[in-house]
């Protein structure tokens, strides 16, 4: 036969952990959030590639060679 009377730091600390989970789910949403606009405003998936802040030479406009 167990006794399960809870202290009233637990029912605190179980208050705390609740607020905390809340802070992080909300911080998690807001930065997936953010991501979907910023990809859904660039349009095209394969402009996606140009902000990887990397210089690659098959993204840069070629010139006509009729120079």
């Amino acid at each position: 036969m167990t006794l399960q009377v809870e202290h009233e730091l637990h029912e605190r600390r179980k208050g705390r952990n609740y607020g905390l989970g809340l802070i992080l789910l909300s911080f998690i949403a807001i930065i997936f959030g953010l991501t979907v606009v910023k990809v859904l405003q660039l349009g095209d998936a394969a402009q996606f590639e140009k902000f990887d802040h990397v210089v690659r030479p098959q993204l840069i406009p070629q010139e006509s060679a009729s120079e």
